[in-house]
């Protein structure tokens, strides 16, 4: 495995100035970024193969152990806030279970039948979608878990950076983020862990555009839930519906701070029918313009 070898640039790395150290640390962050360049394609297919499956009532499920694991934990956390993605509908896989999130539990990323009882525990449908993450390529927990998952119908998505491994071969997307070796040997909390990050970033809000939840380059399903965020969706109501910042306010007050909905409100449309529209429309607010024949849409 390329993020196990020894990179021989770096074989005196501690006894470098520590500016050095840290110029070095850095250029393998921006070869990280650099290493997913040529993924663009995969990740994006994989979101819209996601958003297909997903509809209603499908769940995400995030799969990991260790870094990549609360890496996982991570991004499916900020769906929630940023996107009003359901809570019920996020599941997150630990190996060594949500202890391991703040501390290493010694041999949970190994355990096989661990990871096939915790699939067996979330009642798995074909609308589900498992993205399972793994530097290596070849954890056992993540592994069985995406395999498992794919068996019950799952779709199943796999973020590696190390080519030709299991977790690549089992999952039925997968997203190869090649960073290679690291500064410090094997540590892939660095450059493969800032690779992965970066993907799933991209595959988590690509999924999110194309459910719906992304209006002219704005988070029209945000959670308002606070106040800098309801000085966020007052202008956003303001700018896409053309109107002053009082009809604006009074619009989000209505709506129940439902960025959505308050747009639909401040142009006119009565809170049911707009409630009507957002649900047969699936909340995509662009389908719902589209099919009000508003402008901009």
């Amino acid at each position: 495995m390329k993020t196990e070898t020894l990179d021989a640039r770096y074989l005196d790395l501690d006894k470098w100035p520590t500016e050095l150290a840290v110029q070095a640390m850095l250029e393998g962050q921006m070869a990280a970024i650099a290493a997913i360049q040529s993924q663009t394609a995969a990740i994006a297919r994989a979101a819209e193969a996601a958003a297909a499956r997903l509809g209603h009532e499908g769940r995400l499920i995030y799969v990991g152990a260790g870094t990549s694991g609360r890496l996982a934990v991570q991004d499916g956390t900020e769906l929630n806030p940023t996107f009003n993605w359901p809570m019920k509908r996020l599941i997150f896989l630990m190996a060594g279970g949500y202890g391991a999130l703040t501390q290493a539990y010694e041999g949970a990323e190994d355990n096989v039948e661990a990871a096939r009882a915790d699939i067996d525990g979330c009642a798995i449908t074909p609308s589900d979608v498992v993205i399972g993450v793994a530097a290596s390529g070849s954890t056992p927990y993540t592994v069985a878990a995406i395999e498992h998952a794919r068996t019950l119908g799952a779709l199943t998505i796999g973020i590696s950076n190390n080519a030709g491994t299991p977790l690549i071969a089992h999952a039925e997307h997968h997203v190869l983020a090649d960073t290679g070796s690291e500064v410090l040997a094997g540590s892939t909390r660095m450059k493969a862990g800032t690779a992965q990050k970066a993907v799933l970033n991209l595959l988590s809000t690509a999924l999110m555009l194309r459910l719906g939840f992304v209006y002219r380059g704005r988070m029209v399903a945000m959670r308002v839930s606070n106040a800098k965020l309801l000085q966020r969706g007052r202008r956003m109501i303001q700018e896409l519906a053309g109107v002053e910042a009082e009809v604006a306010i009074r619009a989000l007050d209505v709506a129940d701070n439902d960025i959505r909905r308050g747009v639909l409100v401040a142009m006119g449309v009565s809170l049911g029918e707009a409630d009507a529209l957002l649900d047969a429309h699936h909340g995509s607010l662009r389908a719902v313009l589209q099919a009000l024949d508003a402008p901009e849409a």
